[in-house]
């Protein structure tokens, strides 16, 4: 070791904020944010999400004023989620034109315009009375091309609403497909699609069943993607792409950032995380016990999600999360 050392002190990179800022590897803007939303067909006020502290059931008329705050704090976009009074075996109010998500994407388009990408869930899991993401056989197995049919109908019910673009969460084979050449053939051409390529079988979606109120009973490990198993994401995403998917999404985010990397570094298309429900119920019931600083962890995680190739996040903490980045 010669007299000098250390000659290299990457220390120095690190030594005051404005350092530190100068020449930070990754950047989180408000633009980049997605805030995921619920509406409730059967209730006058707002109802509490008791495992998501802070997020609600909206009103129609209290989502409206959580779209323009969206928009006023910068946010790129909206994803709406609707919750029907009436369910039934083949969730018959998602394809109805005067269904509470039809509604809510009329009102969002309405209040915001252009400000917002406004996104619908594109599913059956929240409008059937067994909770799965489609139609189900005689057997009870999810039947996964009567289902692409009730997407095609549900995309086109969707875009004639105003959406600008659907999110198909079901993970059936071939999904992506039929529903852009339903859009296409009914002259919504402009409708883009955001696919849940990767979504996995997790157990962190808990809080989200208790804020959609889901009926579902068993699970569904038999269309959702294996834990365990990473290569098969990539498949997924290589079929996705040939049937157009303008958009691609890797759903959990923090559990599988080394999924997000691989889409991300073989996509062509952006590529988007979502931050699930259960992500943020651990930080929040985490910071409320006083165990982790919740603005840091906040901001770490949404962080961590970006730096993974993650261009798009949809979170809970979108409009907070803008707030601290301005």
């Amino acid at each position: 070791m010669s007299a000098e050392f250390p000659y290299v002190r990457p220390r120095r990179l690190r030594s005051t904020p404005a350092v530190r800022r100068l020449v930070a590897e990754t950047r989180l803007h408000p633009a980049e944010l997605i805030l995921p939303a619920f509406v409730r067909e059967d209730i006058t006020e707002p109802k509490p999400i008791s495992s998501m502290p802070g997020v609600v059931q909206h009103t129609r008329d209290t989502l409206r004023k959580a779209a323009v705050e969206a928009a006023e704090a910068g946010v790129g976009g909206i994803m709406l989620f609707g919750l029907p009074e009436v369910k039934d075996a083949v969730g018959s109010e998602g394809t109805n034109p005067d269904g509470i998500l039809q509604q809510a994407i009329r009102d969002v388009v309405a209040e915001v315009g252009d400000q917002l990408v406004v996104m619908s869930d594109l599913c059956l899991d929240e409008f059937t009375d067994h909770g799965h993401c489609g139609v189900l056989a005689e057997d009870g197995a999810v039947d996964n091309d009567a289902t692409l049919a009730r997407y095609a109908e549900m995309a086109v019910v969707q875009a004639e609403a105003g959406v600008h673009m659907v999110g198909p969460s079901g993970m059936m084979d071939g999904q992506i497909g039929v529903i852009r050449r339903a859009l296409d053939e009914a002259g919504h051409q402009g409708v883009a699609v955001l696919a849940y390529t990767a979504k996995y079988a997790s157990a962190l979606y808990g809080p989200f069943r208790e804020a959609v109120n889901s009926s579902l009973k068993g699970d569904r490990k038999s269309y959702q993607q294996d834990p365990a198993n990473a290569r098969e994401a990539l498949r997924e995403l290589e079929l996705d792409l040939a049937e157009g998917a303008d958009l691609v999404m890797v759903k959990p985010a923090m559990l599988y950032l080394d999924v997000l990397r691989q889409v991300a570094d073989a996509s062509p298309v952006p590529v988007s995380a979502y931050q699930i429900s259960g992500e943020y119920a651990m930080v929040e019931a985490a910071a409320a016990n006083g165990w982790i600083e919740r603005e840091r962890t906040i901001l770490e995680t949404l962080t961590s999600i970006r730096r993974a190739g993650a261009e798009q996040i949809l979170t809970y903490w979108a409009v907070e999360a803008a707030a601290m980045l301005k």
